[in-house]
């Protein structure tokens, strides 16, 4: 297997790397430029810790190739607000006590951001469902629901 150069950009900011077709998207973030926000728990995509965003859509790294985000924009939870200061977000897991051990939150983080993108004003029972695919060992989602209900209330709609 031959490594190729792949470029893509990193929370707003080109890269590059040298790389073989069977590595990971989370093995090339957490290796090779030290993105250890994101998480790697199940190494088959049922957890969501590895979540990021490719081109403004979530996916498990663990299950995406990294020679498939050449050309492409990659988000983790640490792009989603300027360096420094705190997303919305991020602000409403802090107030409602929505992260214990923090393991799972880089990745809740970003596929509640998304689904309130596309659904403002989401209910609870929406929001549940929403985070259904992100399994969290410590919190019993109660508070992370309370945090994304609180961000959803205030998110503005984002034409589609």
């Amino acid at each position: 297997m031959t490594a190729r150069p792949v470029s893509f950009e990193l929370n707003g900011r080109p890269v590059q790397a040298v790389l073989a077709p069977h590595r990971t998207l989370l093995d090339v973030l957490r290796e090779d430029f030290g993105a250890t926000e994101v998480k790697e728990g199940c190494g088959e995509g049922v957890c969501g810790t590895c979540t990021v965003f490719l081109d403004g859509e979530s996916v498990n790294a663990c299950t995406v190739l990294a020679v498939q985000v050449a050309d492409r924009s990659v988000t983790t939870v640490k792009g989603l607000a300027p360096e420094g200061e705190l997303h919305p977000l991020q602000q409403r897991f802090l107030e409602h006590g929505a992260s214990q051990c923090g393991f799972c939150t880089p990745g809740m983080l970003l596929v509640a951001e998304e689904f309130v993108r596309r659904n403002p004003r989401a209910e609870r029972k929406e929001i549940r469902r929403a985070l259904a695919g992100n399994l969290c060992r410590c919190t019993g989602y109660a508070k992370i629901i309370d945090a994304v209900a609180a961000y959803a209330g205030e998110a503005p709609a984002v034409p589609t």
